[in-house]
């Protein structure tokens, strides 16, 4: 048996490479990869020894040989094949270990250089992969140090690699370079060739001429959005810290694909407040948003804006779950809970009974850079399917401070009205538009969304409100669009709002400005606004 060994990540490889000899296995090996073994002590030939033909052109053609390629391409159930290479003097070649040159490392630092970038695309490594990969029945190619272990353990029990196993390997080897190439492709193809010229680094489009998503699946899902549809579950590549696929479900039934896409809701909403908040989503808008002391307060406030919309919700908290918490919760209807953690009489609380049993119960670590860092553990941009083609956008990360607030009214508003409006903001940026959010006291008063007319959200807010009992007296409110005419200023207003927020921007501000004026409310405009559809 005769292995090729040429790694550019070395991790492990000595460890493995004197495993295979001590199972009799030959070793062959290019460059740095080759000299590690034999500073060690291990009989291994190098490529050129083997090929007859000298590496050239500062390493780029070492392992482009027929005796390579033919040694891992070669048939041994089709004699013709056999019959080649035997003419020939190529000996067969049983397992490729192969990492690549790390392209995407190497672009990924700061001030990369085109040449670097173009220096750092491996030729010889993803021809031998493919080559490998594709006569998997005869050949086992392993393309990352955690496979070492897997085909070790095989070759010391049979004596050679399962064809189950070869098999996974090829469909993780040619997945590889998919990642590879469209690594390549999505750096070169936002080059601005001409903006570039002259400049140290090359001028990159935040949007690449061709787009390679590249996502791995996480699981099969029961059924997509109804019944009638099929559906799964994937995760990037390298998911970003704290985002929802990094949970891990700590009891319950599997998650489905609804709860899966409110639950991102969910997170996503209350992973933006600093103090301790619960967030409640149902049909992907949030339906009660609170802070308070502790997780039981924030819940308790959370709830009361919508009980009717909370039955069979999902609840994410951004602090761990205690048990006064877990036992106010219990007294609901939960599809799905998520927290950063729970304490151990928590999680008792909801397996206590054979129905709580079933409550999807997600822990995800909080990302480290806090509510206000938003490239941490969210996504830099969202994606949309449209017919046959896709829409892409920058996502919407803005976080807005107060000093970029301006104060449009003759009044201005309260230090607690600046507070309850930075909250319905935020609120309102998780929202489906039309968006109206009523707050007061850190916690949504009335949450109308995902309207025609703003005028309707407006009114529905309310209707929310009345319904849990809830005075909208003193409240503030945020449109995440601005006003186009004083009906739907009034009409918020009209329900007790004191104080509003909203983007301004539209040809009859100065009639929406002079209409709060008129009612004695203080307004600010955020000059961004937060659609959401």
């Amino acid at each position: 048996m005769q292995a090729l060994l040429s790694v550019s990540d070395k991790t492990g490889i000595l460890d493995f490479a004197k495993a295979l000899h001590d199972l009799g296995v030959k070793l062959l090996s290019t460059g740095g990869t080759a000299k590690l073994l034999a500073d060690a002590g291990l009989p291994v030939t190098e490529v050129a020894d083997h090929t007859g033909f000298p590496e050239m052109l500062d390493g780029r053609v070492k392992t482009l040989h027929p005796k390579i390629h033919g040694g891992l391409l070669a048939r041994r159930d089709v004699p013709a094949h056999v019959a080649a290479i035997e003419q020939h003097g190529i000996d067969t070649i049983d397992l490729l270990v192969v990492n690549l040159y790390p392209f995407e490392a190497t672009v990924a630092k700061p001030g990369c250089t085109l040449e670097d970038a173009i220096e750092n695309i491996d030729i010889g490594g993803p021809a031998m992969v493919r080559s490998a990969a594709k006569n998997w029945k005869d050949v086992a190619v392993l393309t990352d140090a955690s496979q070492y272990a897997v085909a070790l353990e095989e070759l010391k029990a049979h004596g050679k690699i399962s064809e189950k196993t070869r098999f996974g390997f090829s469909v993780a080897a040619f997945n590889r370079i998919a990642d590879y190439d469209g690594a390549i492709s999505d750096f070169l193809s936002a080059v601005d060739f001409e903006a570039s010229q002259g400049q140290p680094a090359p001028v990159r489009s935040l949007f690449p001429g061709q787009s390679n998503g590249r996502f791995v699946k996480l699981q099969d899902l029961r059924y997509g959005e109804n019944a009638h549809q099929q559906a799964a579950l994937y995760r990037d590549l390298h998911p970003a810290p704290g985002s929802l696929v990094t949970a891990k479900q700590l009891q319950g039934k599997e998650l489905s694909y609804n709860n899966i896409a409110d639950a991102d809701a969910a997170w996503e909403c209350v992973k933006s407040f600093d103090a301790p908040a619960c967030v409640i989503v149902k049909h992907a808008n949030p339906c009660g948003v609170a802070v308070g002391k502790d997780a039981l307060e924030a819940y308790s406030k959370a709830f009361k804006t919508d009980p009717t919309s909370a039955f069979g919700g999902i609840i994410a908290f951004n602090r761990p779950v205690d048990l006064a918490a877990a036992q106010e919760i219990n007294k609901q209807f939960v599809e799905v809970l998520m927290a950063p953690g729970y304490s151990p009489e928590a999680l008792a609380v909801f397996q206590a009974t054979k129905a709580k049993q079933n409550v999807r119960i997600l822990q995800i670590d909080l990302p480290k850079g806090g509510a206000t860092d938003w490239d941490n553990g969210r996504n830099l941009m969202d994606v949309k399917r449209v017919g046959s083609g896709l829409l892409i956008q920058t996502a919407d990360n803005h976080v807005l401070t107060p000093d970029q607030l301006k104060v449009v009214t003759k009044k201005q508003p309260t230090p607690q009205q600046l507070d309850d409006l930075m909250f319905a903001w935020k609120v309102a940026q998780y929202v489906k538009s039309n968006a109206i959010v009523f707050c007061a006291d850190g916690m949504t008063m009335g949450v109308g969304a995902g309207q025609m007319s703003r005028l309707d959200s407006a009114r529905i807010a309310s209707i929310k409100a009345e319904h849990a009992k809830l005075s909208l007296q003193g409240t503030a409110v945020a449109s995440d669009a601005f006003f186009p005419f004083r009906d739907g200023l009034d009409v918020v207003i009209d329900h007790g709002a004191t104080s509003v927020i909203q983007p301004g921007g539209s040809m009859r501000d100065q009639e929406v400005i002079d209409a709060a004026d008129e009612r004695g409310v203080a307004m600010v405009f955020t000059a961004v606004r937060h659609f959401r559809h």
